[in-house]
C-alpha cells in the first residue's frame, strides 16, 4: 500500500477503567504494518477512576501514532462511540473493544478488502493468543464453537443467522453514518441494532475474515455470566426495535435452558429413570473440553470448557426468558439486565 492509498481510518475505542488493556492495545496499533500516516485513534474515556487519561497523553506524546484523547460522563459504550465520530474524519470508522489486541495486519487486512470494492460496513472475527488464560480460552471456545454459539453469532462458516459486524471489531463508511445516525442509547446491543441498520442501507456488508483481534472477553466466571446475561437481554431489547433482529436460532439457548432444569428436575424426581439424560449430557460437555483441548493445544483448558459452556447458555438464556416474561408477555417499556461495571 502506497502513501496515495485513498482511505484513511479512523480508530475509535471507548474504555472505561481498563487502564492495562487499553495499554496493550496502543502497542498492538503501533505495531501494524499499516501506514501509521493513514490513521488516526480516538480513545474516548467514559469517566475512568483508574490512570487511563494519563496514560493515553503520555503514550501521544511518545507515540508517532495520531492520538486523540476524549472524555465523558460514564454513559455507555454506545455514546463513547458516538462521541468519537464525531470527531473522527476518516472515510472508514473502525471500532475495536478496549480489551482487544490488533494483530499487526488489522488495519491492513480491512484495507485490502476495501480497496476494490466500496463497502457499507464490514466486521472481522475474535481470536485468542497462546498466552491468553484457560479460562479466557474456554470463554472464546463458548462463543464461537459452532457447537454453541458461533454459528449464531458469525464466527463458524457454518452461519445458523444472518451476520451482524459486532463493535469489537466492525467498520462502517463515514457517509452511512451521516445517512442513518451513530448508535442509540441501548445499554448492550447497540451494536447490533446499528448493524441493522447498516444492513438496511442496501449496500454490501462484508466479513474480513483475516482483520483479526485477540480479545480477551471477561476475566472471571462471575463476570462472564453478566456478560452472556445482558445479551439475552439485549436480543428481546432489539426485537421490540425491529422483528428482524430476532430469528428463531435465537430461542435455543433459553430452550437449551429449560430442558436442562427439567432434566433436574426429573433426576431428582426419579434418578433411575432419567439418569442416562444428565450423563449423556456431561459426556458432550467432556468432549467439547478435549475438543477445545485440541483446538488451544492446551490440556487445560478440558477442565474449564465444560463449565463454561454450560453457563454461557443458561446466562443468556435466563436472561432472554426473563427479558420475553417482561416485555414480551407483560408489555413493560423497559429492561436492561447488569448495569453497573458494564467494562469491567
Amino acid at each position: 500500500m502506497n502513501d496515495n492509498y485513498p482511505y484513511f481510518f479512523s480508530v475509535i475505542i471507548p474504555t472505561y477503567n481498563r487502564l492495562n488493556e487499553i495499554r496493550e492495545l496502543l502497542f498492538s496499533l503501533k505495531e501494524q504494518v499499516f501506514p501509521s500516516d493513514h490513521f488516526e485513534i480516538f480513545i474516548v474515556d467514559d469517566g475512568s477512576t483508574d490512570e487511563t487519561g494519563d496514560f493515553v497523553e503520555n503514550f501521544a506524546k511518545k507515540s508517532s501514532l495520531n492520538i486523540r484523547l476524549l472524555h465523558q460522563d460514564h454513559k455507555g459504550p454506545g455514546a463513547a462511540r458516538n462521541l468519537g465520530m464525531e470527531h473522527a474524519s476518516g472515510k472508514y470508522f473502525l471500532f475495536i473493544d478496549s480489551d482487544c489486541i490488533a494483530h499487526p495486519c488489522w488495519l491492513q487486512a480491512y484495507a485490502d478488502a476495501v480497496e476494490n470494492r466500496d463497502v457499507a460496513g464490514f466486521g472481522g472475527p475474535d481470536h485468542v493468543r497462546d498466552d491468553f488464560t484457560p479460562l479466557q480460552k474456554a470463554i472464546d471456545y463458548s462463543m464461537t464453537s459452532f457447537l454453541t454459539t458461533g454459528g449464531i453469532r458469525g464466527h463458524s462458516k457454518k452461519k445458523l443467522s444472518k451476520y451482524y459486524p459486532r463493535s469489537f471489531n466492525m467498520g462502517v463508511r463515514n457517509d452511512i453514518v451521516q445517512k442513518i445516525g451513530g448508535m442509540n442509547d441501548l445499554r448492550h446491543g447497540q451494536d447490533i441494532e446499528f448493524s441493522n441498520r447498516i444492513l438496511a442501507c442496501g449496500e454490501p456488508v462484508i466479513k474480513v475474515e483475516n482483520a483479526v483481534v485477540y480479545h480477551k472477553r471477561r476475566t472471571s466466571v462471575r463476570k462472564f455470566f453478566k456478560q452472556v446475561y445482558n445479551w439475552g437481554v439485549a436480543r428481546i431489547n432489539l426485537y421490540k426495535i425491529d422483528k428482524q433482529m430476532l430469528e428463531p436460532v435465537h430461542f435455543f439457548p433459553a430452550i437449551g435452558t429449560l430442558i436442562s432444569f427439567l432434566i433436574i428436575l426429573l433426576f431428582i424426581l426419579a434418578p433411575a429413570r432419567i439418569w442416562p439424560l444428565p450423563v449423556a449430557g456431561i459426556l458432550v460437555l467432556i468432549l467439547m473440553g478435549i475438543h477445545g483441548m485440541i483446538r488451544y493445544k492446551d490440556i487445560r483448558v478440558i477442565f474449564y470448557i465444560p463449565f463454561i459452556v454450560p453457563i454461557q447458555i443458561i446466562g443468556y438464556g435466563f436472561g432472554f426468558i426473563q427479558a420475553y416474561i417482561r416485555r414480551v408477555i407483560l408489555k413493560q417499556n423497559t429492561f436492561t439486565g447488569f448495569v453497573r461495571n458494564y467494562y469491567k
